[in-house]
């Protein structure tokens, strides 16, 4: 499965980054992956859970995967579902919309919503 869009989790320190840069090359974790992990829409509220439990200092980014081309790669992980990956940075120019993580009324993890 494929989509037009994926997300990352960040620090607030990483959004700074991201934002003061215009890129970002990845939490630790991703560096030492050698790619930084994405999150399709449905994937997102699990992936929160599992490796962001117990922060509130996230933001959700929305990722616009054709601007970073053939540097994206959809590969199996947990369970063999196919997650997307990003070799090389990722740029502030490719962001769709950005914001706080916030979650709905069932736990899920609320989209971010530009403008």
């Amino acid at each position: 499965m494929t989509s037009a869009t994926a997300y990352k989790v960040l620090l607030g320190d990483e959004m700074a980054v991201l934002e003061k840069d215009g890129w970002f090359d990845g939490s630790a974790i991703d560096q030492a992956d050698g790619f930084i992990h994405l999150s399709t829409a449905d994937q997102l509220t699990e992936t929160v859970d599992r490796h962001f439990a117990g922060r509130d200092d996230l933001h959700v980014v929305e990722v616009d995967l054709a601007a970073h081309g053939d540097k994206v790669r959809w590969e199996p992980s947990r369970g063999g579902a196919s997650f997307p990956h990003l070799y090389g940075p990722m740029s502030l120019e490719a962001v769709i919309a950005y914001g706080p993580l916030h979650r709905g009324a069932d736990g899920g993890v609320l989209l971010p919503v530009m403008g």
